[in-house]
């Protein structure tokens, strides 16, 4: 498969400034092959070393964390010879949290040498490491695949090429077939073994099937990384986050979770299932005006989950109400339209995502970013319906220099409104720009 974190990969290796990276990113997102891939193709020899459940990693860095004393270990260990053209990747390190500490020391006393660090539930062991190495460092996130990954996979690789660097009106010409790829991604999402699959037999059953599979292996991680009570709460909150999402108004709710339920009961589930890369937490802004992180309400918030595919396989969606269908567009209020763009937009880098409401709440924009020329919001319209009183009230009241809106129509620019097609969420920085 062709990844995007490839480039960024190989810009962190040539970087001047370059540190030890370390890798994050949800369980089955692709971390490992992203890692060996590069390291192939990069790098003269890699030398890979799995710390889960390993009793020889565990006894050696709770001794010396010094590079020069730790390699001859560490070359033991991998079968390589580690030299400056070489690789050294730690994976799962989690597992054994005076490795995370030990970066510090090879930033320090060997800055030559190019050392990666990843896994699944890497940020739950950062956010309880009192010896993290903060200032010594890089950090990349690797997500699910992108449409635009996704299409690649396809084997639509020119398709995706025009995506990427096509001026946006005039990729209206396939239209039609950028919208019959978008509706498959939908149901398959973004995991990169489902989209194997997907793409070598093109059988929805076996999708949904690993799908399943993706989603009892999360609940094991559940009891393996958290303590029971903690891991108890876990699943109340995961389990109810496609209900939350499917409500008209997205708001967390913390009653939906459990009757009675309090902000102080969840806080630590929320920030847990965060650290693991599993959800996406997009925080509502009470002013809008730059900087918007001035203005973060952290009171009121919304929680997607990283991957399109598993809310589908969670909420019990079929193949035809996605893939068959328009109605999907409109189907759950508009739930699927609006996880694709929180994790599109996210994957793009946008400087900030937030959202904005009224106290009453009967005002509310999907998404809210800035750029150099101000606050801009961006709204996801179900189906082809392009009403948007809210939006309409907020182009009026702030002085924003434009507003975006997405949904399955076509690409058009009108006076100060731009309506984007789903299928080209990821490069609305570019557009903005």
């Amino acid at each position: 498969m062709k990844r995007d974190i490839l480039k960024k990969l190989k810009d962190w290796k040539n970087s001047p400034t370059r540190k030890p990276l370390i890798l994050t990113g949800a369980r089955q997102v692709g971390k490992t092959w992203a890692i060996r891939e590069f390291g192939t193709i990069q790098f003269k020899n890699v030398a890979y070393i799995m710390f889960e459940k390993n009793e020889n990693m565990r006894q050696l860095f709770n001794g010396s964390l010094s590079p020069k004393d730790l390699l001859p270990f560490l070359q033991a260990e991998s079968g390589e010879t580690i030299t400056a053209d070489t690789l050294l990747v730690f994976d799962e390190v989690q597992a054994v949290p005076n490795a995370i500490t030990s970066l510090k020391f090879f930033q320090e006393q060997m800055p030559e040498l190019f050392v990666i660090a990843s896994g699944s539930a890497l940020g739950v062991a950062m956010h309880g490491n009192s010896s993290f190495p903060v200032g010594k460092t890089d950090h990349l996130q690797l997500y699910p695949m992108t449409f635009s990954e996704f299409l690649q996979a396809m084997g639509e690789e020119h398709l995706a090429e025009l995506l990427k660097n096509t001026k946006p009106e005039k990729l209206n010409i396939f239209h039609e077939k950028f919208d019959r790829y978008l509706k498959q991604y939908f149901f398959v999402g973004g995991m990169p073994e489902v989209v194997a699959e997907y793409a070598e037999n093109r059988d929805f059953t076996k999708v949904r099937t690993l799908q399943n599979k993706i989603l009892q292996d999360y609940d094991f991680d559940f009891a393996k990384y958290a303590t029971p009570l903690l891991a108890t709460k876990i699943r109340l909150l995961w389990n109810s986050i496609p209900q939350q999402i499917a409500r008209e108004n997205k708001k967390f709710i913390y009653g939906a979770v459990k009757l009675g339920a309090r902000a102080r009961d969840f806080e630590t589930t929320i920030q847990w299932l965060l650290d693991s890369s599993m959800i996406h937490k997009i925080v509502r802004v009470s002013k809008l005006q730059s900087p918007l992180k001035f203005y973060e309400d952290f009171g009121a918030f919304k929680l997607f989950l990283s991957d399109l595919g598993l809310l589908g396989a969670m909420s019990g969606t079929l193949p035809k109400q996605i893939v068959e269908h328009n109605s999907i567009y409109t189907e759950f209020n508009g739930a699927l339209s609006e996880q694709f763009v929180c994790q599109e937009l996210t994957a793009s880098c946008l400087p900030a995502l937030f959202y904005w409401s009224r106290e009453d709440s009967k005002q509310e924009i999907d998404f809210i970013t800035e750029s150099e020329r101000g606050v801009i919001p961006v709204e996801v319209k179900s189906g082809t319906n392009l009403a948007a009183k809210s939006f309409n009230e907020f182009m009026k009241e702030n002085n924003s220099p434009f507003g975006i809106k997405i949904s399955s129509l076509p690409y058009k620019e009108n006076e100060k409104t731009i309506n984007i097609p789903l299928y080209n969420t990821l490069n609305i920085q570019n557009i903005i720009k």
